[in-house]
């Protein structure tokens, strides 16, 4: 069934079931219905899902990804056919970008985590089609990136924080900082640097001196806890030898002020009427923690005590009165105190409320005061419930009484969050309540192996079968088989396919431990996710906006491919009609041609090119093309975002992360091989590069940041690894931006000289790292006035290696310098490279050769596919040497849309 024909068959449903139900006129409801059936048809909503080999990682190894892109009720999307993944580092400067096609609506990728570039830390990483950026970007699919780096890396750190209040006053934080060396002894009597950062600007520095046990002690000063939540403390150890004597840690859980929120379920406390009370502790680091309180009224009296029950959410019941105020008075966790005001109590109003206890229904009830009963006494009211981007039901009745109270069969709902909207007469939400349906409508997979006790190296065979309905289901799955006892795991912190499509994507805002919900279908977990329910905002389908016609505004299509397109005008600016335009790519063999229409627009579709490729767009074949000019359309990059998992980062990753960062080390000590060399060097320090050019006079002595050319060589593309070790620098449409501007709105461009020549952006994606000597990079342009003159912001320049004496430039080199204005070098923006994970092969029966194998991912595969007919599969591979526990885990969708996932486990010995 297409997808409109589907939206057709939904709607008549519910008209038909309307008419049975009606008790008046409903033109109103209709309305509704309609509105809201053509918003679905017009934007339907897509959602990404990635599935990685493991939680974690460390620097050197490569991030293994699928992606699985659906579509509404998780249907294989057929709209978008291209997805993206970008990953920045802490400072919000973009390391890694992937570009993948979408085959049945599904990408499978690598991410390599070069050591001299992935410095240890907390990514942010976010996943999206086009398509997805018309909407609210907090539906992104985002993930920290916790990546560890143990080479090189002689300093390991931990911390510990106490936050004393001082009444009105900031408060007053102290760090505990041991600082360790690489084989685990403390840095005793070594002296610290520290500076103390809020966005990217210095707001607090000293020194101080390590103890007897390696320990540093540093009181920052009275810090507003507004600033204390984005800050960050970075501490340098003050030894010579020392590689990288840096750390930093970010002060979020330092400001000590909580929020409790209340949530009164449909909305409003009522006067008279017995409700329900959601609330939600957190703390400034956007964890929950756990309370325990009493809820008095503005006498005094308790009125009800209420005890968390999971991740500092919790519910509590009570009877407000008319003319009273409430406030609940609670101890946290941690021994401090907190009072917090609730809601105010409504004289008048009606609420709906939902239980969703009972296996076959959602019982519903419309709950009303005296007084908001008598003013509509015999009005129509309507209920609607809309889930995945579908209205599900519909259904009208009178409000005669102070509880109304109608089931609702949860067969109408496949499994995920449902909203429920009480509409009033005059056909406007009044009451709003979220739920969720676990229906028996998953994907069920199952996985065995031939044995359940292996040895080091042994083949594993194991078997797969998917079904769904209870009959077998072709599946397209991804496969990952971790050595759990190196990389640490948290199954209830993971966001697999079923929590991240059937919850997280949905609700908005951060959701603590989301794998909790979905491990288990029991009373005190559906209790748990149903306070969820209450506490979380959801804005995702909004239906004040929908009947007022306000909706996304679309910049974006959903793309069928890579598409090159520009404008051919001539030297007055006008545009040339029907002129011919070819792309080139010379690596691949592909040539296309195009005429542009009467706007002078061309396009160029479906153009299949690695990211690494250069492509040339031409009009030479045009009569006089020195007359006219190509100008290429810029690739749309999505803005700056803080993601809202960030709650999920690490802090201490020497110490959470220590057996993975000790494997690690290992291998990188059984790898690197050492060769002697000979190493000249003069005393006289090297000139920068931008005191030589008369142009760059002016600006300031010492370059914000200096990249040393070294760690340009053999870069498959100069431009990407500069982004990523220049910090405060983001590479959007193929212009350099300082971030921290760029982020604020402020998108003046950087200039860029090369050798002291002034350059179009354009040039550095075609240079070569290896040429390169240095890079200085300028916040801010001194006295030299350039920035002023050009109307950019901040200044970048790249000094070249000097060729040898006497050695002439090319005329092709200089041409490509001052390219022709018919014809341009462009990046299309191609597929990133993906390879083919390796699984070694052993002979159990010979002795083992070769070095130790330390593999963390011991198997990955994200095209696995089960049979028809069988709805299973097989799949062969070798454990490593590692003992102990492996775990495997399953994701996937079938193509009706059926999700599933299975986590698995067996012991090596």
């Amino acid at each position: 069934m297409t997808y409109k024909r589907l939206l057709l068959s939904i709607f008549l449903t519910l008209v038909t079931a309307v008419s049975a139900l009606a008790q008046r006129d409903t033109v109103s409801l209709n309305t509704i219905l309609t509105k809201s059936v053509k918003f679905s048809n017009d934007y339907p909503l897509e959602k990404v899902h990635v599935h990685f080999d493991k939680p974690c990682y460390v620097a050197g190894d490569t991030v293994w990804l699928k992606v699985y892109t659906t579509v509404d009720i998780h249907m294989p999307t057929l709209l978008s056919k291209v997805v993206y993944v970008d990953v920045y580092n802490d400072r919000d400067s973009l390391v890694s970008n992937l570009k993948l096609p979408l085959v049945n609506s599904s990408a499978s990728g690598m991410i390599p985590l070069d050591p001299k570039v992935h410095k240890q830390g907390n990514y942010r990483l976010r996943a999206y089609t086009n398509w997805m950026l018309n909407f609210d970007a907090a539906y992104l699919f985002t993930k920290v990136l916790t990546i560890g780096n143990p080479i090189n890396n002689d300093v390991l750190t931990s911390i510990k924080f106490n936050t004393a209040a001082t009444g009105t006053q900031p408060p007053i934080v102290t760090a505990n900082i041991l600082f360790k060396d690489a084989s685990g002894a403390p840095y005793i009597n070594k002296k610290v640097n520290w500076r103390m950062e809020f966005n990217h600007d210095e707001i607090a520095k000293g020194k101080g001196t390590t103890d007897a046990k390696g320990y540093l002690t540093v009181t920052l000063p009275p810090t507003p806890s507004i600033t204390l939540s984005g800050a960050t403390l970075f501490t340098s150890l003050d030894v010579p030898e020392l590689k990288n004597p840096n750390a930093a840690f970010p002060l979020k859980s330092t400001a000590p002020n909580k929020d409790v929120q209340f949530f009164a379920e449909g909305g409003q406390l009522l006067a008279g009427v017995a409700c329900k009370v959601a609330f939600k502790a957190i703390k400034s680091d956007g964890l929950g923690i756990d309370l325990k309180g009493t809820i008095t009224d503005n006498a005094g009296q308790t009125v009800a005590s209420l005890a968390s029950q999971h991740l500092g959410m919790g519910v509590v019941a009570f009877t407000p009165e008319l003319g009273k105020t409430y406030k609940a008075a609670v101890t946290f966790a941690d021994g401090t105190t907190g009072s917090y005001d609730l809601p105010r109590v409504q004289g008048s109003g009606i609420a709906l409320t939902v239980s969703a206890n009972n296996d076959e229904n959602l019982s519903i009830r419309v709950l009303s005061t005296d007084a908001y009963l008598k003013a509509n006494s015999g009005k129509t009211f309507y209920l609607v419930a809309q889930a995945g981007g579908f209205v599900r039901f519909a259904a009208q009745t009178v409000i005669d009484k102070p509880v109304y109270i109608a089931n609702i069969p949860k067969n109408k709902f496949q499994s995920g969050t449902v909203q429920l909207t009480l509409f009033g007469p005059n056909g406007y939400p009044i009451s709003e309540r979220m739920a969720f349906v676990k229906a028996k409508d998953m994907m069920v997979i199952t996985m065995t192996s031939d044995k359940l006790l292996y040895n080091r190296r042994q083949p594993v065979k194991l078997t797969l079968t998917a079904k769904s309905g209870g009959v077998p289901t072709e599946a397209n799955l991804s496969v990952s088989v971790i050595d759990e006892k190196k990389v640490p795991v948290e199954d209830d912190a993971e966001n697999g396919i079923l929590s991240n499509l059937l919850l997280t994507s949905d609700i908005k805002g951060y959701i603590e431990k989301p794998g909790y919900y979905m491990a288990k279908n029991d009373e005190p977990t559906n209790a748990d996710l149903d306070v969820l329910m209450m506490t979380q905002g959801y804005r995702k389908f909004s239906f004040r906006d929908v009947l007022a016609n306000r909706n996304p505004k679309v910049t974006v299509m959903p793309e069928d491919g890579i598409s090159v397109t520009g404008t051919l005008r001539n030297r007055t600016g006008l545009p040339v009609f029907k002129g011919n335009v070819r792309l080139l790519v010379p690596e691949r063999n592909i040539a296309m041609q195009a005429l542009t229409n009467s706007d002078g627009q061309f396009r160029f579709s479906n153009i299949m090119v690695g990211d690494s490729l250069k492509a040339t767009v031409t009009a030479k074949d045009n009569p006089n093309p020195n007359t006219l000019m190509v100008m290429v359309d810029q690739v749309m990059s999505p803005a700056i975002t803080r993601i809202n998992t960030l709650p999920d980062e690490k802090m201490n990753i020497d110490s959470a992360m220590r057996p993975y960062l000790d494997n690690n080390k290992r291998i990188y000590a059984n790898s690197r091989q050492l060769s002697e060399v000979t190493i000249k060097a003069s005393n006289t320090p090297k000139q920068l590069g931008h005191f030589s050019h008369p142009s760059l006079t002016g600006l300031n002595p010492v370059p914000n940041h200096i990249v040393d050319g070294s760690r340009f060589q053999k870069c498959p593309s100069f431009i990407s690894c500069l982004q990523s070790m220049a910090l405060g620098l983001t590479w959007v449409d193929q212009t350099l931006y300082l971030t921290r501007a760029f982020s604020t709105g402020n998108k003046r461009p950087m200039d860029a000289y090369v050798d002291g020549l002034q350059i179009d952006m354009s040039y550095l994606a075609t240079m070569s790292g290896d040429d390169v000597e240095n890079v200085e990079v300028f916040f801010n342009d001194g006295t030299s006035g350039i920035n002023q003159r050009n109307g950019t912001l901040g200044i970048i320049v790249i000094n070249k290696k000097k060729k040898p004496k006497g050695q002439k430039i090319s005329l092709a080199e200089l041409q490509k310098m001052f390219p022709q204005p018919y014809q341009t070098l462009i990046d299309p923006h191609g597929y990133s490279e993906n390879k083919e994970f390796y699984s070694p092969k052993y002979d159990v029966t010979k002795p083992a050769t070769g070095g130790a194998d330390l593999r963390t991912t011991i198997y990955w595969n994200p095209k696995v596919t089960t049979d028809k007919a069988t709805g299973a599969t097989t799949l062969n591979f070798f454990n490593s040497d590692g003992v102990g526990s492996y775990r495997a885990i399953v994701e996937g969708i079938d193509k009706d849309g059926n999700i599933g996932r299975y986590i698995y486990r067996y012991k090596v010995q």
